[in-house]
């Protein structure tokens, strides 16, 4: 099973279960950044959404450019499929948040994230990695190794060394939906 193939199966489980349990997807949202996404104004700040498919999908040759480094197709294709809000979900580890873009700005400033990571992943003398999801602790992440696609668990400022999945498509495929939670934000 392909990356978008993956994300698209968890994100249509996801929408279906929080319809089933009467448990719209929300978001903050700032009215001078919508998303395409976006269905309905339910306060001041606040949007129900729908995950949509990227038109057109997210470039990283910018990225790949600017590091003179090849991005794993694995984490191009998963920040390029969709526009979203970060979706909440349960693995046998623990409680993460999947980062999903919510607009083309969004995008931009997650491309920036990148660099920057890979840059200090670079300084550190350590292998560079690529984010897709934060956990509930604020110090752990979950990365790809973009030499290999394989997920790890990552501590901020450490180098990988706990393997919880081959690639990002079967780590997608062992997640559960779950009711976004702030202790993401």
């Amino acid at each position: 099973m392909s990356t978008e193939q993956a994300l698209a199966k968890f994100i249509e489980h996801s929408v279906t279960w929080h319809q089933a349990t009467a448990q719209p997807l929300t978001a903050w949202a700032d009215p001078a950044s919508p998303s395409p996404c976006q269905q309905q104004w339910l306060a001041e700040d606040q949007v129900s959404w729908l995950p949509v498919a990227q038109q057109p999908v997210a470039d990283f040759s910018n990225i790949e450019q600017a590091l003179e480094l090849t991005l794993h197709p694995s984490i191009k294709a998963f920040y390029s499929c969709f526009y979203a809000a970060n979706m909440a979900a349960g693995h046998p580890r623990g409680k993460l948040a999947l980062l999903l873009p919510w607009n083309q700005d969004d995008i931009s400033r997650l491309q920036e994230n990148i660099i920057g990571h890979i840059l200090m992943k670079q300084r550190l003398k350590q292998r560079a990695t690529v984010f897709f999801a934060v956990t509930d602790d604020a110090n752990i992440m979950l990365s790809v190794l973009n030499s290999t696609g394989e997920v790890f668990l990552e501590h901020v400022g450490k180098e990988v060394s706990e393997k919880i999945a081959d690639d990002l498509p079967s780590f997608l495929a062992s997640l559960t939906p779950q009711v976004y939670d702030a202790c993401f934000d």
